[in-house]
């Protein structure tokens, strides 16, 4: 995991995100997912790319069941990005990493 991706918990969510100053994208996942594992590097990519104009963070959702609750999380990994507290795009299950830069353009 890159140390620019902050893992964040159900009780620092609306500081971390909710609140932020730029927009923000949320990573929800856990350990034993396997499609968590291979988008990684997709967004530790992107997160150098993109990491002065959008926040980047990481719930883990066995640990943090409250947060992927309220924003109707079925299937992980799910990305939801935040703009000025409002969710402006999401992205469910693995997919590449062209698609993951489209969107971030988009939300920017």
């Amino acid at each position: 995991m890159s140390d620019n991706i902050a893992e964040i918990s159900d009780d620092s969510f609306e500081a971390e995100v909710l609140n932020a100053d730029q927009p923000v994208m949320v990573d929800f996942w856990a350990p034993w997912c396997g499609p968590c594992k291979a988008i990684s590097p997709s967004i530790e990519a992107l997160e150098k790319d993109f990491g002065s104009q959008m926040k980047f963070v990481k719930v883990n959702v066995d640990e943090n069941p409250i947060s992927p609750s309220k924003y109707g999380v079925q299937a992980i990994p799910t990305l939801i990005f935040f703009k000025n507290g409002e969710i402006a795009d999401q992205i469910t299950g693995m997919v590449a990493k062209e698609k993951l830069e489209e969107t971030i353009k988009g939300v920017l």
